[in-house]
């Protein structure tokens, strides 16, 4: 396994493989994301307008196997940047730390940590001061969710992230047997660099 740190046009050369990364993982709860690479190809635009995009690539061979992404706050969408109305932080503070999504077969081998490292250490080197990303809201009781599902609280806290009490963004994405998208609520998630 190899994990790289990837901008400019290193960055641009994944980013079909991004795309298809996030349909595969993405379809699992919490998401129950119904995805399409013509609608992924728009959503990851905001990477290649953004010069202070990163992607964090983790490799089996040439074979990209998981990404972690993250902007400026400010370069990705407006519907995660209007939460902050009324937080006290500047958006220019702000690294927005993306998806992060991993095949199953290579989780549990310390990857998530080095997303977070590498995303934390281009927000430093961008004069960022903090780092924020957000997690899907999803009831207890929904008819989708397993049995064994473990959420990923306990890690993020050990990263020293804590939910943002009333920053949640709002986003679209049809969901698994549904014939449309409507709108998700997702709670942010941040913490000082």
């Amino acid at each position: 396994m190899e994990v790289r740190r990837l901008t400019g046009e290193t960055l641009d050369a994944v980013l079909d493989d991004v795309a298809r990364l996030r349909i595969a993982v993405f379809r699992d709860w919490p998401y129950i994301y119904d995805g399409s690479l013509d609608y992924e190809r728009r959503y990851i635009q905001s990477y290649r307008d953004s010069e202070a995009a990163v992607v964090v690539g983790a490799f089996d061979g040439a074979r990209l196997v998981g990404a972690a992404t993250g902007t400026p706050l400010e370069d990705h969408s407006d519907d995660f940047a209007a939460p902050f109305a009324g937080t006290g932080l500047k958006l220019q503070d702000v690294f927005y730390c993306a998806e992060s999504v991993l095949l199953p077969e290579y989780r549990g081998q310390g990857l998530g940590h080095a997303f977070f490292d590498h995303r934390e250490a281009h927000a430093r080197a961008l004069g960022r001061s903090h780092s924020v990303f957000c997690s899907v809201i999803r009831p207890d009781d929904h008819p989708l969710k397993p049995a064994d599902y473990r959420p990923l609280d306990g890690f993020w806290r050990k990263r020293g992230y804590a939910p943002m009490e009333g920053v949640i963004a709002r986003f679209k994405w049809t969901d698994l047997g549904d014939d449309r998208q409507t709108k998700k609520a997702l709670q942010f998630w941040g913490r000082k660099l």
